[in-house]
């Protein structure tokens, strides 16, 4: 007989008061924004919810600890060009494939980070090529940056190359393996978005 998988525990529940107090229902005690930003790092689920009306308001809360994080010096994460771009997105006709674009590269990343980092200490004796992690995050964020520039509203007809033509990639300053499964994985999916505009492209 085989022995079924644990069910997934039910996420924490989270309730947010009017006093902008956070109440975590799981351990009856109040909690911070940088509780709940370790409870991530922790791989703890929880939703949040308004005590006053229901409404599960997670999204808005883990927006706000991003901000949070983002105001303490030197733990930028989103580049500025990154977030113009992102913002120029609401409202644009291919507004719905971002999510799920941007949630599919950030657990390609998740995956493979803990093999990166075995590959730069173990096999090149935790000597990195990029020279620090400083330069590993900017090479990561730039393959953001490439990925949202495909869903720029002037990527339709200005960004459209011929057909045939190559995409330039960005090549790391050292080895890599995993950056360029990353980069395969985005050029696959660039071809891909090419071809759904090109099908849903109106025409003139």
């Amino acid at each position: 007989m085989v022995d079924k998988e644990d069910p997934k525990p039910a996420p924490i529940t989270i309730k947010k008061y009017a006093n902008r107090r956070l109440y975590n229902t799981a351990t009856s005690s109040y909690v911070t924004l940088d509780h709940l930003c370790q409870m991530v790092k922790d791989g703890t689920d929880f939703v949040v919810y308004d005590a006053k009306t229901g409404d599960d308001i997670t999204r808005s809360v883990l927006t706000q600890i991003i901000v949070e994080e983002e105001s303490k010096g030197g733990q930028n994460l989103l580049p500025i060009g990154f977030l113009r771009q992102l913002i120029s997105l609401y409202g644009d006709n291919m507004q719905w494939m971002v999510p799920k674009y941007l949630e599919y590269s950030m657990q390609s990343f998740t995956r493979n980070h803990e093999k990166m980092r075995d590959y730069f200490q173990g096999t090149l004796g935790g000597i990195f090529p990029f020279g620090s992690l400083e330069e590993v995050g900017k090479q990561n964020m730039a393959m953001f940056e490439r990925a949202m520039r495909m869903f720029s509203p002037l990527a339709g007809a200005e960004g459209a190359k011929p057909e045939g033509a190559e995409t330039p990639k960005a090549k790391p300053a050292g080895g890599g393996g995993q950056f360029d499964e990353l980069q395969k994985r985005l050029d696959e999916l660039q071809q891909q978005l090419v071809s759904l505009t090109s099908l849903t492209r109106k025409p003139d």
